[in-house]
């Protein structure tokens, strides 16, 4: 039995990147850099009025201006602004030479056709220079960044269309139990629908990976073996749900140490996930985590998605808040780190949900986020602050 964190750093301490490959840029959400992205060109590459206005020299403000030619954006300027002159500029337009000021549309005043006067106070020169915001040979997005969204415009702008990432690892789900029936099915008085599969291969498929599920292995040694060969060849990580506590039919810490696995670790101090082990070979991970429902999402999150998260090139940090509590908590005892559902309430503190335990799976319903007790800690006042994992 080993504290969480020494686990967590077991297990990230276990893990390689597989290799790389290019990716078109509008298909890399969800992947990892594997090299810096680059700028091929400055930005703006070139001095660029941030709004619609008129371009003129600011010695020339109090003066009666004549404009010499319209510049729309995408147009590069015929003409050089000189002294009593000015350009009328559309936001994002080149600023012609001469010019260092361009002034607000709304705040000049036409007198004819050809001439305006500026009638505002002061005013800052609303030009966005060249290169201000990247130069050529500029890193614009870093080896291990996790790309997002927001990254892809960025990708597109330096003309970055095919991207170097870290492979996706291949991850396979197993299940174990004699009662376990398929959703489809309707159990009988001493079976359970299997829920704990597809629920870690949604929480999978967060991070951008279509687990393989290999099905339900009978709570024998030998089907518990034949899933996990079968898993081997299919996957680089192969997380298996139940059968991993002291139980007479808990085979998969067996089959592990039988197939030369080398476990690294077989039972954390958090609670709800007690009994989960791990264990690598030969470039495979393998995570064995318990049956209760809650035990696994738990384990999920805090320890299976940093891995792979490592294992695709990204340094993953788990994200906290501190959030002060709505009420009063207390547990029986100290000695394991607690993960407990809650809600936020409307002020912004933390409030328990309703929660029996590791098989109460609708306690995740309605939580939105993993309140974290630290071992040592029996009991806490409301007003406290706590960290608290968003899920």
């Amino acid at each position: 039995m080993i504290v969480f964190e020494e686990a967590l750093k077991r297990m990230l301490n276990s893990g390689i990147t597989l290799g790389t490959e290019l990716c078109f840029y509008h298909h890399t959400v969800g992947r990892v850099l594997a090299k810096d992205v680059l700028s091929d060109i400055n930005m703006p590459p070139f001095n660029r009025s941030a709004m619609d206005g008129y371009a003129c020299r600011r010695a020339d403000l109090e003066k009666e201006l004549e404009v010499i030619e319209i510049i729309p954006a995408g147009v590069f300027p015929s003409k050089k602004v000189g002294e009593k002159q000015c350009a009328k500029i559309m936001t994002g337009a080149p600023v012609p030479k001469g010019a260092d000021t361009v002034i607000m549309v709304e705040h000049c005043k036409e007198i004819s056709e050809s001439k305006i006067v500026y009638d505002g106070k002061k005013t800052k020169s609303n030009i966005a220079l060249m290169a201000e915001d990247v130069k050529v040979g500029d890193v614009v997005l870093s080896k291990g960044t996790l790309i997002k969204p927001k990254h892809i415009a960025i990708l597109a702008s330096v003309g970055a269309v095919e991207v170097e990432v870290f492979k996706k690892p291949r991850v396979a789900v197993v299940s174990t139990g004699d009662e376990l029936v398929e959703p489809s099915q309707i159990p009988l008085p001493s079976q359970i629908r299997n829920s704990n599969a597809y629920q870690m291969i949604a929480q999978t498929k967060e991070l951008g990976i279509d687990a393989q599920y290999m099905g339900v292995a009978k709570d024998t040694k030998e089907s518990t073996r034949e899933m996990l060969l079968k898993a081997i060849e299919q996957a680089d990580v192969i997380i298996m749900s139940g059968a991993v506590s002291m139980g007479d039919f808990d085979f998969v810490p067996i089959v592990l140490r039988e197939h030369g696995i080398d476990i690294l670790f077989h039972g954390v101090e958090t609670k709800p996930g007690k009994k989960t082990v791990f264990g690598v070979s030969e470039e495979k991970w393998f995570i064995g985590v318990p049956g209760n429902p809650v035990s696994s999402f738990v384990q999920f999150e805090m320890l299976v998605k940093p891995l792979i998260y490592n294992l695709m090139g990204a340094e993953y940090k788990t994200q906290l808040y501190r959030l002060p509590l709505a009420q009063d908590y207390k547990r029986k005892r100290a000695g394991r780190k607690a993960f407990e559902p809650i809600v936020i309430t409307e002020d912004g503190s933390v409030k328990k949900t309703e929660y029996h335990g590791s098989a109460h799976i609708h306690a995740l319903s309605y939580a939105q986020g993993l309140m974290i007790i630290e071992a040592h800690i029996v009991e806490l006042k409301k007003g406290d602050l706590v960290d608290v994992r968003p899920i």
